[in-house]
């Protein structure tokens, strides 16, 4: 097969759907076989991948049973994105943010003025926070981890594609969700330093809103803000965030390390 990734071989995880499935797409048109990996097995498949793989990012051991299978189907790796990440868990104070945010809403329209606080964080339980953190965080620290610790034993360079977010620079989102791509961020500057005399290169992309399913969960008035916010007039489609990430995988990025591609609109600047 042709193109810029032809004889590459990709993991990416969050595959299903969203940001994920178009991640998977493109690496395919560019010539790459693909595993998709998502927390099930069928959810993975519908991406269209070569290889399709359940697998609970949060979960090191899921992490590892998968990023082996998919070495041992296609005999090396190459590139690796991690893309699965949540915005909600149980618990964490979702329900209370939302009911709040409404009833302001509906005072400022009705009179111009409201006293109720929209608040999240004093909702939020301990399980809460940890959950969106151990798919956000801790699942892209462990990918990375077992996809560096498989290049090393084959002795092979590769590169590392993180998804991180706008809001880790601008702080819009809960709590939990910012900190977590924050935190992707900083792994992978780090791991940036450390990696490159291996010659793995890592680098993020951090999208702005994304027409994804994760949109589903939010009111249409929020949706709506956020358009209005970004200075291009419209939410990204999957297919650019897509774009950005083929880039930094393709040779094209061969001197990109450790940096974090923007791919917002304009609606925040790094």
């Amino acid at each position: 097969m042709s193109g810029k990734l032809a004889g590459k071989a990709a993991i990416v995880t969050g595959a299903g759907r969203g940001i994920g499935a178009a991640i998977v797409s493109r690496l395919m048109e560019d010539g790459a076989q693909v595993a998709a990996l998502d927390l099930k097995q069928e959810d993975a498949a519908a991406s269209g991948a070569t290889l399709a793989l359940g697998c609970n990012v949060a979960d090191s051991a899921s992490v590892r049973a998968a990023v082996r299978q998919a070495r041992e189907a296609f005999g090396r790796l190459d590139i690796a994105v991690n893309n699965a990440g949540i915005g909600q868990a149980a618990n964490d104070g979702s329900e209370q943010f939302y009911g709040a945010m409404a009833q302001r809403n509906e005072e400022l329209a009705e009179k111009g003025s409201s006293d109720i606080f929209v608040d999240q964080l004093i909702h939020m339980e301990d399980d809460g926070w940890a959950g969106v953190l151990a798919v956000n965080i801790n699942g892209t620290f462990y990918t990375c981890r077992e996809f560096a610790r498989v290049l090393a034993e084959d002795g092979n360079p590769g590169t590392i594609i993180n998804i991180s977010s706008t809001s880790a620079q601008s702080g819009e989102g809960s709590p939990h969700y910012c900190t977590s791509k924050a935190a992707v961020i900083g792994l992978t500057r780090q791991l940036a330093r450390e990696l490159a005399p291996r010659k793995i290169r890592v680098n993020a992309v951090a999208p702005g809103p994304t027409n994804t399913p994760i949109m589903q969960g939010i009111p249409p008035e929020w949706i709506a803000s956020m358009e209005a916010s970004v200075p291009l007039g419209r939410l990204a489609d999957p297919s650019e965030i897509a774009s950005a990430v083929a880039f930094l995988a393709s040779e094209d990025a061969s001197f990109v390390n450790g940096s974090v591609l923007v791919a917002n609109g304009a609606s925040y600047y790094f």
